[in-house]
């Protein structure tokens, strides 16, 4: 299973950091389409942020495991456009969750 986990601060819901760890073991590897859509939206949207925003997520990266925590840059419109490349992933992975939530669960985790 792939569990994707946004922790998000409680007071304006902004993601903080997110993670994604599994293997959705839908298919064989190399055919799973649960895993590949989970990678290319994850990895997509961390590409974007980078290509988009300037901003240089601080993301690390392995088989079947991906971290990042999301910096705030103190300008406004940047970090306004960060989130909400961040939010389009959520929105993408909660699509994908939908159709194939034995596979994929989405956790959000609320700090102060």
């Amino acid at each position: 299973m792939i569990c994707v986990t946004f922790v998000r601060r409680a007071a304006d819901r902004r993601i903080l950091s997110f993670s994604v760890e599994g293997h959705a073991q839908y298919a064989k590897p190399g055919k799973d389409i649960v895993c590949a859509g989970v990678s290319a939206v994850t990895v997509g949207a961390v590409n974007a942020v980078e290509a988009l925003t300037g901003l240089e997520l601080p993301a690390s990266m392995k088989n079947g495991w991906l971290q990042s925590d999301i910096p705030e840059q103190g300008d406004t419109a940047v970090d306004d456009r960060v989130q909400l490349l961040l939010e389009g992933m959520a929105v993408m992975l909660d699509t994908i969750a939908q159709s194939y939530g034995k596979y994929v669960v989405i956790e959000n985790k609320y700090v102060e």
